[in-house]
């Protein structure tokens, strides 16, 4: 049997599988197998637990488990292994064009200094252009900038994205909070610029901008921060499982 399968295995994943939250399950069930792939609790050669085990394990269906196996593959980080011996099997690692010059662009960032301060950001603009209302003018420039990330394709995502972003710090009303979070979305978008665009989280980011926006223009405070909270924690779980 190879190594990585079987009991033992699934004890030394115990600390790092865990049920991910409903709202980010992709991403969450992504970053802890991500975790387990670079922290090496499954060597290279070695087999990850059963599908089934693992879904049961993370609390995610099998459907979704699928597409955080298809892009482990995709990565390179994973095979696939047909017959009465396969499962997923991990891949050792090799050294890819442009990694050392990840790592060091990485160590220069305090990522959860920056995801952190991001979140505070982020929630607080949401709960201001909610709480206080937007005009009729304001609204439809929310709508315009939401309507651009849908219509955006995938070459001019991100920049559709932080352009939405910033609309919504903007409408704050508060000059210095539209300041700070274009300073640290320039960070952000340096480390989102570090892993893969993913169609399976762009989606979900989508559904929630949606609900965002329609939380702010009913004046739903409460609704808003809490929207805004998870869509910051789908991108901080994704980052930590491919950078730290």
């Amino acid at each position: 049997m190879p190594e990585g399968s079987g009991r033992g295995a699934a004890d030394r994943l115990a600390p790092v599988l865990r049920p991910v939250r409903a709202g980010n399950g992709f991403e969450e069930a992504l970053e802890q197998i991500l975790q387990v792939v670079r922290l090496g609790l499954v060597p290279a050669g070695g087999r990850l637990p059963a599908e089934r085990e693992l879904a049961e394990r993370l609390g995610v269906s099998r459907v979704t488990l699928r597409e955080v196996l298809k892009v482990l593959q995709d990565q390179g980080l994973v095979e696939s292994r047909r017959g009465r011996y396969g499962g997923t099997f991990v891949l050792p690692r090799t050294e890819t064009p442009g990694a050392a010059e990840l790592r060091r662009r990485i160590a220069e960032v305090d990522v959860e200094d920056v995801l952190r301060f991001r979140e505070v950001l982020e929630v607080g603009a949401a709960d201001l252009c909610a709480g206080h209302g937007l005009t009729r003018e304001q609204a439809e420039r929310l709508r315009r900038a939401l309507d651009g990330t849908h219509e955006a394709p995938l070459s001019d995502y991100r920049r559709r994205d932080t352009l939405f972003h910033l609309t919504l710090a903007e409408l704050s009303g508060s000059p210095s909070l539209t300041a700070q979070y274009a300073a640290v979305r320039a960070t952000v978008n340096d480390l989102l610029d570090c892993i893969p665009l993913l169609v399976r989280n762009l989606e979900h980011s989508q559904r929630q901008h949606t609900a965002l926006v329609e939380a702010v223009l009913d004046g739903d405070a409460d609704g808003a921060r809490e929207i805004m909270r998870e869509h910051c924690a789908g991108t901080a779980a994704l980052l930590r499982g491919f950078l730290t």
